[in-house]
């Protein structure tokens, strides 16, 4: 939710904000009209309180007509001091629906939509398969090779857009997940095993059921959603709490499987496992100081790409588009692998910075320096999903089918230098 201080003394900000997104600019002034009738509202319930307790020892004293009178006003007062309190509450509900349709201020994404991106930089090479000799195989045709990836039973089981990791399948996912905790874990992460599984309020809180709700998975009979990322339980872990941060930030490093309906997505991203319905995703989360949030989103993008580099894969960093922004972002920093065989750029990791937006919503506040509370800063960024699998099984591959390993992924798998196809 963003803030109505904010909303209030710099309405253009937030029009120019929800213009940058593609979003209705209109809502300010819907919320500004909502946010005046409630004040006005209260305001005059509190008068009319007031009247009333006044009245109350006036009758007491008064007598004959003087008394009669009295109690005339005051029983209008009652009917007046119940409708102006129905009124602010109706006012305050209908602000409130208005307020979580408003989607977090943007600081300093680009305008537009997702095409208009910004790339900050490339990092790495790009083989040249042709000058190598060979036709690259696209990752399914080298996971099945390798005994990795088994997507017709997974659809037998599940139906489209699931599968079966199997053998080194299972072992390169598990490497990469811990491979990702060891390194959050050196940089003051605390690992996390968190519910997938999480309360209405939590998902809303996160920003998670605004536009894109249908993309999650509901489970009606508990009332309860599948989370779609670990960043939404770890939003939750301090809801409605007053957190230290006086010795820096708190950042915790999510293991989670991961569930999105994918729904509307078609064409070249549905084969293999690139957009899938379940994987699996090691999450950083951070709480910080507001003032200390852009240089945390430097500092998660920094982690991001020590990843991939040691995944030894090229990649561009890109500053995502406001329209191509999450509800909560206010800045999102995309690292995008190149993948052979389709030749186009693929999405790995992302850092969102959320400013004090899921924390509003979900009651996260400190102590300052006077006593008085405010509401924290909410980070987050992958270090590793089942995604990466298919960047590294493309770039990494050799003429007979097997796959070199990277030397940051070799510890993880007792030392294994190539995978192999099964003959």
């Amino acid at each position: 939710m963003i803030d109505l201080r904010l909303l209030r003394d710099n309405p253009d900000v937030v029009r120019a904000s929800q213009v940058a997104r593609g979003d209705d600019p209109d809502l300010v002034d819907a919320a500004l009209d909502a946010d005046a009738r409630r004040r006005s509202s209260l305001t005059e319930f509190e008068n009319l309180r007031a009247e009333q307790k006044s009245l109350g020892k006036q009758v007491a004293q008064a007598q004959g007509d003087e008394k009669q009178a009295l109690l005339a006003r005051t029983k209008q007062l009652a009917q007046d001091v119940k409708q102006h309190q129905a009124t602010a509450a109706e006012a305050e509900q209908e602000l409130d629906r208005v307020l979580y349709s408003i989607a977090n201020v943007i600081e300093g994404a680009p305008a537009g939509g997702e095409e208009d991106f910004i790339e900050l930089k490339q990092v790495g090479t790009r083989r040249d398969f042709a000058a190598e000799g060979f036709e690259p195989k696209d990752h399914l045709e080298l996971g099945e090779g390798l005994r990795a990836i088994d997507t017709k039973r997974g659809a037998k089981v599940s139906g489209a857009r699931f599968y079966f990791l199997t053998g080194i399948g299972a072992r390169l996912e598990l490497a990469l997940l811990n491979m990702a905790m060891d390194q959050a874990v050196e940089q003051g992460f605390t690992p996390m095993i968190t519910p997938t599984l999480v309360k209405p309020e939590t998902m809303q809180g996160t920003g998670f059921l605004g536009a894109h709700a249908d993309e999650i998975y509901r489970l009606e009979k508990d009332d309860l959603y599948l989370v779609g990322t670990s960043e939404v339980a770890l939003a939750g872990y301090h809801s409605d709490e007053i957190v230290d941060l006086s010795d820096g930030p708190m950042r915790y490093a999510g293991w989670s499987a991961c569930y999105r309906r994918e729904a509307g997505s078609a064409g070249r991203d549905t084969r293999g496992i690139i957009r899938v319905h379940q994987f699996h995703k090691v999450e950083m989360f951070s709480y910080c100081a507001p003032e200390d949030a852009e240089a945390e989103h430097q500092r998660l993008l920094g982690w991001e790409e020590a990843m991939m580099a040691k995944v030894e894969l090229p990649y561009r960093v890109i500053d995502t588009a406001a329209g191509d922004l999450g509800s909560s972002a206010a800045r999102k920093f995309d690292c995008e692998a190149w993948l052979p065989t389709q030749e186009r750029w693929l999405e790995l990791t992302s850092t969102s910075n959320c400013t004090t937006f899921q924390a509003r919503r979900l009651g996260v506040r400190e102590r300052t320096e006077d006593g008085s509370t405010r509401n924290v800063a909410t980070l987050n960024g992958t270090l590793g999903t089942t995604r990466w699998i298919v960047a590294i099984l493309e770039n990494h591959q050799q003429a007979d089918g097997s796959v070199h390993v990277p030397e940051g992924l070799r510890p993880y798998l007792g030392g294994l230098e190539v995978l192999e196809p099964v003959k």
